[in-house]
């Protein structure tokens, strides 16, 4: 038995066959005090950077033709220090809306009246005093006392209480600067998953109506999300759930939602976020996308880009 005759295989050349890469898309080299717009442009044309650039026109073209921007965030991206940027954005109107877990709230309420959050769990679990802050749970605990009877969600009733605090660093809090702005911050709880349910003041009644209370809002800011574009930063269980059931609310509701862009943030690709945020709500037309990475690098990468082409 003889082998194959290679002098028999059918040959294509190199200048007509058809390649995906090329000298085009390569990037450019930087130099000392280019500027930030430079530097943008000469990104390498694919994969990642390519992605970068649509998710950034997507952004700019959505607020350009006046559909909005929804913007969820896990707990992780207010421990990265990325709340400045964000009320930033929230002052030049980018974001119509803010979502967020209950550890956002705990995490930019204790910001406000401390100056610092984020304990260490492992060492204060030992001794059960993890979690048991006083001053956390009575003001969020008060906050809702005072809001939900008045018909506020979880998000505004603290986002009011802060803003009207004498709080030390109030003036830095993101859910204060919401508030200040009429931008809705809804929070989407899941009880017994926060520190501040553990203490006496935590009211089961409260905390629900004024999360449900939230997941309206938002799925009413979903239902409005034709030609818009919603980014899932960091928030790898709680955010894509609810935003997947908000999309499907929306379309049960008459909102095709066939034009949308959804975008998830994170330093690893989670199942959730891949198939709730990125596929499915995008399979009757839109486009998804990934953008892995440390959300403290990332999200003032995509702002700073944003910003040279709106602000």
């Amino acid at each position: 038995m003889s082998g194959i005759d290679p002098s028999r295989l059918r040959r294509t050349s190199l200048y007509s066959r058809k390649s995906k890469v090329s000298f085009r898309g390569f990037c450019a080299p930087v130099r000392k005090g280019m500027s930030f717009r430079a530097f943008l442009s000469g990104l390498p044309d694919y994969l990642a950077a390519k992605d970068f650039r649509s998710v950034v026109d997507a952004v700019v073209r959505a607020k350009r033709q006046g559909a909005p921007v929804l913007l969820g965030i896990g707990a992780h991206f207010i421990k990265v220090g990325l709340s400045p940027l964000l009320i930033q954005g929230l002052s030049k109107g980018l974001f119509d809306c803010v979502s967020m877990n209950g550890a956002g709230v705990i995490h930019d309420t204790e910001l406000a009246l401390a100056g610092k959050t984020s304990e260490d769990v492992a060492e204060q679990l030992e001794d059960g005093s993890f979690g048991m802050a006083r001053e956390t749970a009575q003001f969020i605990h008060s906050a809702l006392a005072s809001g939900v009877p008045e018909g506020l969600g979880f998000g505004a009733s603290v986002g009011r209480a802060l803003a009207r605090s004498e709080a030390r660093y109030a003036g830095r809090s993101l859910l204060a600067a919401a508030w200040r702005l009429s931008v809705p911050v809804t929070v989407h709880v899941c009880v017994g998953a926060d520190i501040i349910h553990m203490h006496p003041e935590a009211d089961g009644a409260a905390t629900g109506e004024a999360s449900l209370r939230d997941f309206r809002l938002f799925c009413g800011m979903v239902a409005r999300l034709q030609r818009g574009v919603y980014l899932n930063v960091g928030s790898a269980v709680v955010l894509p759930e609810v935003f997947l059931k908000a999309v499907s609310v929306a379309r049960n509701l008459g909102k095709p939602l066939s034009r949308i862009t959804t975008v998830n943030m994170d330093f690893i690709r989670h199942y959730r976020p891949d198939v709730n945020v990125v596929a499915r709500p995008t399979r009757r037309g839109g486009r998804g996308y990934h953008l892995i990475g440390p959300h403290e690098i990332l999200f003032p990468l995509l702002m700073a880009a944003v910003a040279e082409q709106l602000w």
